[in-house]
């Protein structure tokens, strides 16, 4: 059962909180830069109104309300969340006694600018920096109008990192679409690569199995009259042939069903255990098998190995097999002769299959085409090398190159 790790602390924090903790930290600091603090001659600015009074201490609540139901709102209703945020700035800093909403007054307004380009559409992000900038210039343009100093390099101080904060979060945003983007690529490249291994085992396994069964029934019907037991004994290997080609359609299909059906949030096998469900037992050691049924059904198979036997990894060991396999039913359908020749040489650092018959050699010509390019793949996937033609002195030739490498990917 696939467990979902628990999130960071930090991150399970809701954004409307990280305003209301920036919010409390500006009030703080606000505080303190009108205090006269260890080591200084003097406060770094004025005692303002809403430390003393009653109006200030009354519209210093008003504020902090703002700014608190701002946070509340900040996860649904983003926009209105940070015209609350800049009312209460706007209100804090009339009591201050300066001429530009200073930067720590601004602070929650940053931080909610943040998540607002972060979490939301950019057309959202950018109407709230739209808002953010206006109040500033507005801030500046009625003291303007009225007469009043304003702090011009302040205000431009305030607006950078407003501008800076939200191109903060809209480089989160993007960074994470860009992640979505490529994961939902990953899994529809995934879903592919499934669907033609699929397509590459069913080809393997039905043709060859159609071709065994293709020859014995011709050899059943030329001898039906003059020899009644061959021909008995050929469409019983028919009947062997096809039921083993129905049963392994049958394992299957029940197997692509219960992954489906198992496939659920958080539950179910990995991707890795139901490509191994999918992925048939077959290997090198079954090549004796494939020969007696081959040569049962009119076309001998002579096997020769090369040096030392081993196990091998899964993947290379079927691709090699299904290798041999295919090319073994091309000889059986198309070359038009009675034998071929099949070559396993196990090196240190490859697998070499080799398979050559004396026929026609036009093995790539009749074929439809989907027997070599399946094997073609696979060997590319296995980062291998592989060639397929006539050979000069008559018949054809497929050879595959199988590193035993660690970077080769399962087919």
């Amino acid at each position: 059962m696939h467990v979902t790790p628990p999130l960071p602390l930090l991150k399970r924090v809701p954004p409307g909180a990280w305003v209301a903790v920036a919010w409390c930290a500006s009030a703080v600091f606000t505080f303190l830069a009108r205090l006269r603090l260890p080591g200084e001659e003097a406060p770094s600015e004025q005692v303002a109104a809403q430390f003393f009074r009653w109006d200030g201490l009354l519209i210093l609540a008003i504020a902090c309300a703002l700014a608190l139901a701002a946070g509340r709102q900040l996860s649904r209703r983003p926009l209105t969340a940070l015209a609350l945020l800049l009312t209460a700035a706007a209100f804090v800093t009339t009591n201050l006694a300066v001429g530009a909403i200073q930067s720590a007054q601004f602070l929650a307004v940053d931080v909610a600018l943040y998540f607002v380009a972060a979490g939301r559409p950019r057309r959202t992000g950018v109407v709230a920096l739209g808002m953010s900038l206006g109040v500033l210039v507005a801030w500046l343009a009625v003291r303007l109008a009225c007469g009043w100093g304003v702090g011009t390099l302040a205000g431009l101080t305030v607006a950078l990192t407003a501008v800076v904060s939200w191109l903060l979060g809209d480089a989160s945003r993007r960074t994470r679409e860009y992640a979505e983007t490529l994961r939902v690529r990953a899994a529809a490249q995934a879903v592919t690569d499934e669907r033609l291994r699929i397509a590459r085992e069913m080809h393997d396994m039905v043709a060859h199995s159609i071709g065994i069964v293709a020859l014995q029934a011709g050899a059943a019907a030329r001898v039906v009259h003059t020899r009644p037991d061959a021909a008995r004994e050929a469409m019983t290997a028919v009947e062997t042939a096809g039921r083993e080609t129905l049963a392994g359609l049958r394992r299957m299909l029940v197997a692509l069903r219960e992954a489906d059906r198992s496939r659920s949030p958080g539950t179910g096998p990995s991707p890795d255990e139901e490509a191994s469900r999918l992925r048939p037992a077959e290997g090198l050691a079954d090549l004796d098998r494939l020969a007696a049924v081959t040569t049962a059904a009119g076309v001998r198979v002579e096997v020769s190995r090369r040096g030392e036997p081993r196990p091998l990894p899964a993947d290379i060991d079927l691709s090699a097999f299904r290798i041999v396999q295919e090319s073994v039913t091309n000889v059986v359908r198309h070359a038009g002769t009675t034998a071929c020749r099949v070559t396993v040489d196990h090196r240190d650092d490859e697998v070499v299959v080799d398979v050559t018959d004396d026929g026609r050699g036009r093995g790539s010509t009749t074929d439809t085409g989907f027997g070599l390019l399946g094997m073609r793949e696979r060997v590319a996937l296995l980062h291998g090398e592989f060639s397929a033609g006539p050979r000069p002195e008559g018949g054809f030739r497929v050879t595959a190159r199988l590193p035993l490498r660690a970077t080769a990917v399962a087919p």
